[in-house]
């Protein structure tokens, strides 16, 4: 069967990447990228765009029928920063958006999903360390229990209707390409930004606080190799762990100031910290390695030397 690509949220911070990759790899004609608003030119030049409202489901049926649409891959959401404050918004966009392509899939117009879950369905009950696939969520934000809902309704709907939904669990996700999305893991991008402009950052979390992180790269390879994986080999359909590194804002300082000595940190924890200590601070992934290959290639050191060398044009 010819393979077409829909991507829900296309303008956002993985879904630009995502589609510049699937683009790529697939041609871009075969590669329909849609959001609420119109993206960067270069994303918007590079093939098919469709304005789409995530939550209109006619609206999405009408361009998978008209594009012929075999695989979606919805990332649009809001993030956790973002959802403390629009509660409802949140979940409406959140959940509304999954139910209508899981609904066009048990309906026989799409093969496949992916949709992206979140270390954010863990909590603070959830045990800290090499947090394992499966383990106590009680997800204490709007994000975190939007997402844990979603991976419900996903396992749901292949049980029950056969659909074919894959899903990973993002850990904070670091790019040059985009600016910080909402998320509390966005420091680990804005730091770099702040380091080269500025030369200090004041930073929203404590100095202890680690998290689990994934450069982007890693994320889309990731994101991908789920999507061509046999079916056979999916086992998990709620949402795979996944990891790479984990550091908490002093490392990442140490990591700049290799490159850049006088860069300085000061530390005013707000709001974010609580919803920073409710997640884990390293991730066990062992399943997603085994079932479908997952391996990570970024560490901390190369992403600091990717960030900085292709954010200096803009400082």
């Amino acid at each position: 069967m010819k393979k077409r690509i829909l991507i829900i949220g296309a303008c956002g911070q993985i879904g630009t990447e995502l589609t510049a990759k699937l683009r790529e790899k697939y041609s871009s004609h075969k590669v329909i990228a849609s959001d609420i608003r119109e993206g960067e030119p270069e994303l918007m030049e590079s093939g098919p765009f469709e304005i789409l409202d995530a939550t209109n489901y006619s609206a999405i049926e009408d361009i998978v029928i008209r594009h012929e649409i075999t695989d979606v891959y919805l990332m649009a959401a809001m993030l956790s920063a973002t959802a403390e404050k629009f509660p409802m918004k949140a979940w409406s966009l959140n959940m509304d958006s999954l139910f209508n392509v899981l609904n066009l899939a048990k309906e026989g117009k799409i093969s496949k999903i992916f949709w992206p879950s979140s270390i954010a369905v863990f909590g603070p009950t959830t045990p800290k360390t090499n947090t394992p696939q499966r383990t106590i969520m009680e997800p204490s934000t709007v994000y975190g229990i939007s997402k844990q809902t979603g991976e419900r309704w996903c396992e749901y709907y292949h049980k029950k209707y056969g659909v074919d939904v894959r899903s990973v669990r993002y850990p904070g996700l670091i790019s040059y390409k985009t600016l910080p999305g909402g998320g509390t893991t966005d420091y680990a991008v804005d730091i770099y930004h702040k380091a080269l402009k500025h030369g200090k950052y004041i930073c929203f979390l404590n100095a202890e606080t680690t998290l689990p992180m994934m450069f982007m790269d890693d994320a889309i390879n990731a994101t991908i190799g789920i999507m061509e994986a046999p079916e056979n080999s999916i086992k998990i359909r709620s949402s795979y762990n996944l990891a790479a590194i984990s550091f908490d804002p002093e490392e990442i300082t140490q990591s700049i100031q290799k490159h850049l000595p006088n860069f300085s940190i000061a530390y005013e924890p707000d709001f974010r910290q609580e919803i920073a200590d409710s997640w884990p601070q390293s991730i066990d992934d062992s399943e997603a390695r085994t079932d479908w290959g997952w391996k990570h290639e970024f560490s901390l050191e190369d992403m600091t030397q990717i960030m900085l060398e292709n954010l200096k044009a803009n400082y």
